[in-house]
């Protein structure tokens, strides 16, 4: 009984050993700056999206992007525990969400650079720019957070604040 209590204390040691292996080695990195995007058609003062590019941490295994959690929260009060992914965009850069009216509640690949295959796998030495929706409490002097929570790795929070006058796109800090 003792022996067999030993086997499974060390098949558990070495399943843990692998899933934490599992987690750290498929982390995603910021890349560059982050960016908000203000709709010009429109005559509201707040951001209507954000482009952040996202690349795999040194070393790291691929991930399969459309399985990511996002979630966003700001100081007004705005909050959305889980984004709907809308898909991939089809002429570098514009999303099939932007079609939709209610934008504010999705995320979507915008671009993908460098990427050898299809659908939403980020690998190696590729570069992805996740567009974010953002909610009509994404106003000027703002200060939010977005989370990307892959389904495998570790957390990517980004925490930027809207500055006090807007463009049509802005460098977010």
């Amino acid at each position: 009984m003792v022996l067999g209590a030993g086997f499974f204390t060390t098949q558990t040691a070495q399943s843990t050993i692998h899933s934490s292996i599992a987690q750290a080695s498929s982390s995603m990195e910021l890349v560059g700056n982050v960016y908000g995007v203000k709709d010009t058609g429109a005559s509201n003062n707040y951001l209507s999206y954000v482009n952040a590019t996202v690349s795999l941490s040194a070393g790291g295994t691929p991930v399969d992007v459309s399985q990511m959690v996002i979630s966003y929260t700001d100081d007004n009060g705005g909050h959305n525990p889980n984004l709907i992914y809308g898909g991939i965009g089809t002429d570098g850069g514009t999303c099939p969400m932007n079609s939709v009216s209610t934008y504010n509640t999705y995320w979507c690949i915008g671009q993908k650079i460098n990427n050898e295959t299809n659908g939403a796998m980020l690998e190696n030495n590729a570069q992805m720019i996740i567009m974010v929706g953002l909610p009509s409490t994404a106003t000027p002097n703002t200060r939010f957070s977005i989370n990307f929570q892959p389904a495998v790795g570790a957390v990517l929070p980004i925490t930027r604040t809207i500055p006090g006058s807007l463009n049509a796109v802005q460098i977010l800090y």
